[in-house]
């Protein structure tokens, strides 16, 4: 049984979704093979028995669509201890959250977001990146309004999306850019559109997305069928009732309806979780093998990165970290030495894949490991750098 938890505190008019999170809740951290008892969920009920001050805490404040104000003095303690909160509210938020929270931002709750709250809980935590990447694959002569209609909802539902005519600066090399921003990508929104594999960049792009074990969300238009893929794949079949006045073979018109949009984002908001967890662990079996074929004996830890054993109960720790690399930060490194307090820490490392990163960010990257604790090691390098270390 762990003793280092990761909290997630619920106040507020909580009886509608309290189960509804845990659940789901406990459904990603299996998803993501994370262990549950490293997680605590704490209600008013228990909170002054099982709150602790000196662990990580994630607040959720559920706001009541009558006014009414609850457990104000347990919020207050959670915002003197600095812990981040998200108020949830379901049409004011002016209306249903007190004014002891009205400086956070707040999620209205909308059409099944309980899987939304449970990866903002994990991101505060760094159990899954912050960084919210979709990238948006069309044929521009038949999908474009379409391509547009999501980006833009995507965008509103906190996703980083990248659309060629919306994401790329002018100056820039398109094609390179391109592939290390799919590279960064947790989902790949595929418009599968009648001809779009006639289309080469379209077919580099899959074989690019299986390449970099990135999930798939299909789109089916209704006169096409499924492309086969070797990736993790959501097919989604769109129907003529899918779009609007039931128009979905013009680049212009065409639009998707709302509720088909919702269930699209709730889909890719799902895929991410498990894509992140098939991307790490893909890379955590890539570190083992290499670990392997020089003699170094290291061994995966539930919470999903490797140890290796050194001398005087010493150890190496190594952090799968999937997509490109942004900040290598004291947070996450204090966070590791916590829940490993048992054995010394000699090094810290990130690996990851630099397959399709542009060079001036594999230099950059370069140039931290000469400033900072944590180090990154290339998966290109994974026995190179194991011979010499």
């Amino acid at each position: 049984m762990s003793t280092y938890k990761y909290q997630i505190v619920q106040l507020g008019y909580q009886s509608k979704y309290l189960f509804d999170f845990e659940q789901e809740f406990t459904k990603t951290l299996n998803d993501l093979g994370l262990p549950s008892d490293s997680f605590v969920f704490i209600d008013q009920s228990d909170f002054y028995s099982e709150f602790k001050k000196n662990q990580p805490c994630f607040g959720i404040y559920y706001g009541d669509i009558d006014g009414g104000s609850r457990h104000l003095n347990e919020v207050q303690i959670l915002m003197d201890s600095g812990v981040p909160m998200l108020p949830i509210f379901s049409y004011s938020f002016s209306n249903e959250i007190p004014s002891l929270l009205e400086n956070q931002n707040g999620l209205e709750f909308e059409f099944n977001q309980i899987q939304k709250i449970v990866n903002l809980s994990l991101e505060s935590f760094g159990k899954l990146r912050n960084t919210r990447k979709v990238f948006i694959s069309y044929r521009r002569s038949e999908s474009t309004s379409v391509a547009i209609q999501l980006f833009e909802a995507l965008e509103r539902n906190n996703f980083d999306c990248f659309l060629d005519t919306h994401s790329i600066r002018q100056g820039e090399p398109f094609q390179e850019e391109l592939w290390h921003r799919m590279t960064d990508s947790d989902v790949l929104v595929l418009l599968n559109t009648k001809g779009f594999l006639e289309r080469k960049w379209c077919k580099e792009e899959i074989a690019e997305a299986g390449l970099k074990k990135i999930g798939i969300v299909q789109l089916i238009w209704p006169d096409n069928k499924i492309a086969a893929t070797d990736e993790v794949c959501f097919p989604f079949q769109l129907s003529s009732d899918d779009f609007r006045s039931q128009i979905y073979n013009d680049e212009v018109t065409s639009r998707l309806t709302d509720p088909t949009v919702d269930r699209i984002a709730k889909e890719v908001e799902s895929l991410r979780a498990r894509n992140l967890a098939s991307r790490r662990d893909s890379l955590i079996t890539e570190f083992l093998i290499a670990a392997k074929n020089v003699g170094r004996k290291m061994e995966v830890q539930p919470e999903q990165f490797i140890s290796e054993s050194l001398p005087s109960n010493r150890r190496r720790i190594f952090i799968p970290s999937v997509g490109i690399p942004q900040s290598l930060d004291c947070q996450q490194t204090e966070e590791i030495k916590k829940e490993i307090s048992q054995y010394e820490i000699d090094t810290l490392h990130l690996i990851y894949d630099d397959l399709r990163i542009r060079e001036k960010w594999i230099n950059h990257l370069d140039w931290l490991n000469g400033q900072l604790e944590v180090k990154t090691i290339k998966k290109q390098e994974f026995e190179k750098w194991l011979k010499q270390n």
